[in-house]
């Protein structure tokens, strides 16, 4: 077994690990480390042994790495005896994961890594790393940050979390409800990162999108009752289904409008209809309404088609229950396609007003293209330009120059 099998046998069993080891030596810090050695040990060892039992050999090489490093606390003897006498450290294929527990152990882990006394940065960063088992390395890559950030920031959250004593368990009942917002918007954070990077020189960053996915999935699975959960997961699959067509050849950005709808992934949209009817089973939150505009684009034949009425009531509905800037704008898009560009620029001017949105390139994007649709070229081609000097993304903003250069 090389690198790759290392490698693709820690990002599925990763959480499942680092899950155990925490319920077992109750340091969630330690687990972490503890199981990064663990994988460390298996690169030298693999391609001259392969185990038997992959998984099992991570876990038992993980807890004789932890109870070397209790032991090495001198003020930890006593807890160290109790752990060893619990335990056979010579097995190389004890899996060390009592199934009756592992569910509740995973979710704990995802709980513990979005923890609300976190940096959202670490939050993000402590989820991909023990919950998603990327490497620091690829964390970097995917928010095109330096490498020493990512690591800095897990290792300042995982201190946090020692020393704020947060403890390996599910919320309380009272919080668990609140505290899932906080586990989704943490998913979502990284998914929107996927589907349209912030910066760079790609428009889409499908790995990064793609992990969300299967955490999504993950937390899916482990809390099917909960169906703004299904709803995350349906608003993520559907959005994903049209990646495919999102991009050109040579990665450049291709409009909805201009999209070739036969590239959209059926699969996935199969999978987010399934996911957003297990969703509206006792009403649709935040995640589920914007999931049932995802469904409505998918559904359509073309955007002349599309049914925009339906989608400008969902905007509504998402406006009361999740206020938002953005929320705002996307429904002036909404109405633009279903009452004219004329009642949409009303609500772009309307956000402007109330400087909602300082700074972000999509207000100016937005209202440059309602602008041209009325026929207020020189307007429309000042406030394109103005987005992309405001736009980080390098293909993006190439769009909007295109644009202007059209409405010189």
């Amino acid at each position: 077994m090389g690198t790759a099998d290392v490698e693709a046998v820690w990002r599925i069993e990763s959480a499942r690990i680092v899950a155990a080891l925490t319920r077992f030596t109750g340091d969630f810090g330690l687990a972490e480390d503890a199981a990064q050695e663990a994988v460390a040990e298996a690169l030298v060892s693999w391609p001259l042994a392969s185990p038997a039992n992959p998984a099992g050999w991570l876990m038992a090489t993980a807890r004789r790495r932890a109870i070397d490093a209790i032991r090495r606390r001198a003020a930890l003897q006593d807890r160290y005896a109790l752990l060893a006498a619990d335990l056979a450290v010579d097995s190389a294929v004890d899996e060390g994961i009592d199934p009756d527990k592992i569910d509740d152990d995973v979710l704990a882990l995802m709980f513990v890594s979005c923890h609300p006394v976190l940096s959202p940065e670490a939050r993000v960063a402590l989820t991909l790393r023990v919950v998603g088992g990327l490497s620091s390395e690829e964390i970097a890559r995917a928010f095109l940050v330096p490498v020493p950030t990512v690591q800095a920031r897990i290792t300042r959250g995982k201190k946090t979390i020692a020393a704020a004593g947060v403890p390996f368990e599910l919320p309380p009942a009272a919080e668990l409800r609140e505290r899932l917002g906080g586990v989704l918007s943490v998913i979502y954070v990284i998914f929107t990162e996927g589907s349209t990077a912030t910066s760079g020189d790609r428009l889409l960053r499908p790995d990064v999108a793609h992990e969300a996915i299967r955490l999504a999935r993950t937390l899916a699975a482990l809390q099917p009752e909960e169906p703004e959960v299904h709803g995350l997961l349906a608003l993520c699959e559907l959005t994903a289904a049209r990646f495919p067509a999102r991009t050109g050849p040579d990665g450049s950005p291709i409009l909805l409008e201009d999209q070739d709808r036969r590239l959209w992934d059926i699969s996935a949209i199969r999978r987010g209809l399934a996911a957003l009817a297990k969703a509206s089973t006792r009403g649709l939150g935040p995640y589920g309404l914007q999931a049932a505009i995802a469904a409505t684009h998918a559904s359509a034949p073309s955007v002349e088609a599309t049914d925009w009425d339906r989608i400008v009531v969902l905007y509504e509905a998402l406006g009361r229950v999740a206020p938002s800037p953005v929320v705002e704008l996307n429904r002036a898009v909404a109405v633009a396609m279903a009452s004219g560009p004329a009642q949409a620029l009303a609500i772009v001017d309307a956000l402007i007003a109330s400087d909602r949105l300082p700074g972000s390139h999509l207000v100016p994007t937005v209202r440059g293209e309602l602008l041209a649709r009325l026929g207020r070229r020189p307007e429309a081609r000042a406030e394109l330009e103005l987005a992309a000097r405001l736009c980080a993304n390098q293909r993006e903003r190439s769009v909007l120059l295109r644009k202007a250069a059209t409405l010189s």
